[in-house]
Parts: C-alpha cells; sequence; structure tokens
C-alpha cells in the first residue's frame, strides 16, 4: 500500500468509499456539498488517498489547517480494509505532511452513545493515536451524536 495526494482521477473512487460509510455518517455521494468539498481539497492539496498494491483504492483522507489548530475533515477505509494500518497510515502522513507543531490536531467523530461508534472502532482508533475527547459536538445530519478528538502536537 502506498498512500499519496489525491488526484482527480481518484474522485470516484473516493465517492465510492464514502458510499460505504453514509449509514454511520449520512448522505454524502448524492450531496452537491460533499462533492464541491471533496473537490477543493484534491485542488488544493489537502486530500490523500491509500492504495492497495492491487491499485484500488482502499481509504482517503481530506485535511485542513489554521494553526495552530489543524482539522482531519474526514477520514474514511473500505470495509475489507480496516484494521490492516491504513487510517494509520493516512493520519501519519496527513501530520508529516500537513501539520506543524506546536498545535493541535482535531477530528470529530461518533458520539460514546452513537451506533458507529463502537461498530466503526473510531473512538478507539483514535485514542490508539493519542487523541483525548473533548467536548461535543451538533449532531451529524443522520442524527447521531459527535464529539471532538483532539491530539496536542509537539513543537517541530
Amino acid at each position: 500500500m502506498i498512500v499519496r495526494p489525491a488526484l482527480s482521477s481518484d474522485v470516484p473512487g473516493l465517492l465510492s468509499l464514502a458510499a460505504e460509510v453514509e449509514h454511520w455518517f449520512g448522505p454524502m455521494v448524492d450531496e452537491p456539498g460533499f462533492h464541491q468539498a471533496l473537490d477543493q481539497h484534491v485542488r488544493e492539496e489537502r486530500a490523500l488517498v491509500a492504495v492497495a498494491d492491487g491499485g484500488s483504492l482502499v481509504g482517503g483522507l481530506l485535511f485542513g489547517s489554521a494553526p495552530p489548530v489543524h482539522h482531519v475533515h474526514w477520514i474514511v477505509v473500505s470495509e475489507r480494509a480496516r484494521g490492516t494500518g491504513v487510517g494509520r497510515a493516512l493520519m501519519a502522513e496527513a501530520v508529516q505532511r500537513y501539520a506543524r507543531g506546536p498545535g493541535t490536531l482535531e477530528v470529530v467523530t461518533f458520539g460514546a452513545d452513537h451506533p458507529g461508534a463502537v461498530t466503526s472502532g473510531a473512538r478507539a482508533f483514535y485514542s490508539s493515536l493519542g487523541f483525548a475527547p473533548a467536548e461535543q459536538t451538533p449532531a451529524g445530519p443522520e442524527g447521531g451524536s459527535r464529539q471532538v478528538y483532539r491530539k496536542v502536537l509537539a513543537a517541530g
């Protein structure tokens, strides 16, 4: 697997990955706003993809920064590749490319009572990377609770 900046030709693959998680996050594939955000992140070189040895996309990440605060706007790993290090590789590459400390790295994920909180493994994943649960945020478009997870980034 390699992690590299996303290209415009990767957008259909990223939309296919989005379709796999709409039951947790709400509509994306048919939402013009999601398409616009995806296109903008790709154009601005703030999108990464993980490509399996066979050439298929197995993950994607959209990133944003307003130093000293950096944001993972969206991360997705294909169902067949979860638990294989794809998410970790995407996060490591994003931090290396985009996040300069000192500062914080934030991601909004499921609240503790969200049905996807355990099933997806998202909260455990972020905790394993050194993130800590922080404040609640507004519910997602599907109505499920959301919570910020935050990680302190050291200088350098």
